[in-house]
């Protein structure tokens, strides 16, 4: 079997808020300061800390879930986006043994770790303890055996008392503690109702972040013995994943348009990657500040970000807003999840969109998070009813309707189970059959997970539209950007 030998490490934690992101990120640009190639990675499907992470390393940020892709699917999409890399950080989601409610280990950073071979890094807060620590790491060490915790980084520490009294306690847990970070004022990183704000809307001060987190690590912490302890990790057996290149492809490179700019940062690396082995060309547009689509554009993908705050910014790009409504109207295919659906609703918060759904779609305070089971109900650009897909919601806005009906825009009733073709497979209708006309359709059958368990429509299928909140990885299901390319030259390429 095929194996890599890649130096790698996982930064978790016991929870949420105990210094993951100020020491992953930090640890990679201390890392890629020293002339180092690191590849920077993510467990779960956020999107925000990746973007720090590219701004680190200058690769792109990649998502290792096991929930949208699948357990076999994580390490060769880790070789992949690891590839020519010197070492791999992987910085962990929540608690070390957190994952998908009531699935056990699914989607944690335990399991990535477990299945990456990789060692782990413990980040725990000891601002408010002493001895205790060591009960605190001798249980995270302790809990799985197949689980390597082989450091701790100690965050918020007061004094050097306090880091005698730390270490003291330590001694007998058999961890070493590769790394201590003292109590610090907060490196500026802004958050607002979704996390962190990205990167892209505040590169500068961003950078200045990143830079000070380099040194408070390089300072804090052990980089030799933590780069050690990343060359202690044991080759990885498999191959890398690639976006397949389908045994036929459309004549000529239809030109895909990818959203970007700083109200649409939410996209997984391998999409574009996907996109451009299907057969297209993918260019990159900032809704905010370009007025016309890029020239010879057959294909549109809008995806995630915050137009709720740039509301204002984007109805006023009236030029482009036409450019997407036409192009919508003339059958070409539209991919938009979540921030691509409320710009393609009728307005937004009151400011005028782009108008290809007669929908509305306002903020609210309430908070939509969760993973979900998805099937396709009838076909579509992106998939063929009954194609099963994982996906996962976040976001603090709703749209009305939620989903399209069968006739009418308003959402349908009714279970997923009962709104698809008994017999549909996957992959079996071609993508001129995938556009359903003029009548608006859900997209998906969501069954969701968590604290609101349930079943419900959600989304719009109207001519080549495909618009939802689900966001959705397209390396877990390949046709996906097979389909979309070959509806953007009226053939499956599939």
């Amino acid at each position: 079997m095929v194996s890599t030998a890649l130096p790698r490490l996982v930064v978790a934690a016991p929870s949420s808020g105990s210094g993951k992101t100020t020491v992953a990120t930090g640890l990679m640009a201390a890392f890629t300061a020293a002339g180092l190639e690191v590849s920077p990675h993510k467990v779960g499907p956020d999107y925000i800390d990746p973007g720090y992470h590219a701004l680190a390393t200058g690769r792109p940020g990649r998502n290792l879930d096991a929930y949208l892709c699948g357990p076999d699917l994580v390490a060769p999409l880790f070789l992949h986006g690891a590839a020519d890399a010197d070492v791999a950080v992987v910085e962990g989601v929540m608690g070390l043994y957190d994952g998908a409610a009531g699935l056990g280990e699914l989607s944690s950073t335990a399991q990535v770790a477990k299945l990456l071979r990789a060692p782990v890094v413990l980040v725990v807060d000891a601002s408010s303890q002493s001895r205790s620590v060591a009960a605190l790491v001798h249980g995270f060490a302790s809990w799985d055996p197949e689980v390597r915790v082989a450091g701790v980084i100690l965050n918020k520490v007061a004094s050097d008392r306090h880091e005698e009294l730390l270490r003291e306690a330590l001694d007998a847990c058999g961890v070493p503690v590769l790394g201590v970070l003292r109590r610090a004022p907060l490196v500026r990183t802004p958050s607002r109702h979704l996390g962190l704000v990205p990167v892209a809307e505040r590169r500068a001060e961003a950078t200045g972040a990143v830079a000070e987190l380099a040194q408070r690590v390089r300072s804090g912490c052990d980089l030799g013995a933590l780069f050690a302890l990343a060359h202690s990790a044991p080759p990885l057996p498999g191959k890398p994943w690639a976006p397949p290149v389908p045994a036929s492809r459309p004549h000529g490179r239809p030109v895909v348009a990818v959203a970007g700019g700083a109200a649409f940062t939410f996209s997984y690396a391998e999409h574009a990657e996907l996109l451009r082995a299907a057969g297209a060309d993918v260019a990159v547009f900032d809704p905010l500040r370009d007025t016309a689509l890029p020239p010879g554009t057959a294909g549109l993908v809008l995806g995630g970000g915050f137009p709720e705050v740039y509301a204002p910014e984007l109805s006023a790009n009236e030029p482009l807003r036409r450019e997407v409504a036409k192009l919508a109207a003339s059958g070409a295919p539209v991919a938009a999840e979540c921030a691509g659906l409320l710009y393609l609703a009728r307005e937004l918060d009151g400011e005028p969109m782009c108008g290809v759904l007669d929908a509305t779609a306002r903020m609210t305070e309430r908070l939509t998070l969760g993973y979900r089971d998805a099937v396709a109900v009838g076909d579509s650009v992106l998939a063929a009813a009954g194609t099963r897909m994982r996906g996962h919601e976040f976001h603090r806005t709703a749209v009305d309707p939620g989903a399209g009906g069968p006739e009418d825009g308003k959402p349908e009733t009714g279970e997923q189970e009962n709104a698809k073709p008994r017999n549909a497979k996957p992959g079996n209708a071609k993508p001129g059959n995938a556009k359903p006309g003029n009548r608006t359709a859900p997209a998906w059958g969501l069954t969701s997970r968590g604290s609101r368990p349930g079943r419900r429509v959600e989304g719009f299928v109207k001519n080549g539209v495909h618009a939802s909140y689900l966001h959705v990885h397209w390396a877990a299901e390949p046709s996906v950007a097979r389909r979309f390319v070959g509806s953007c030259v009226g053939g499956c390429a599939a």
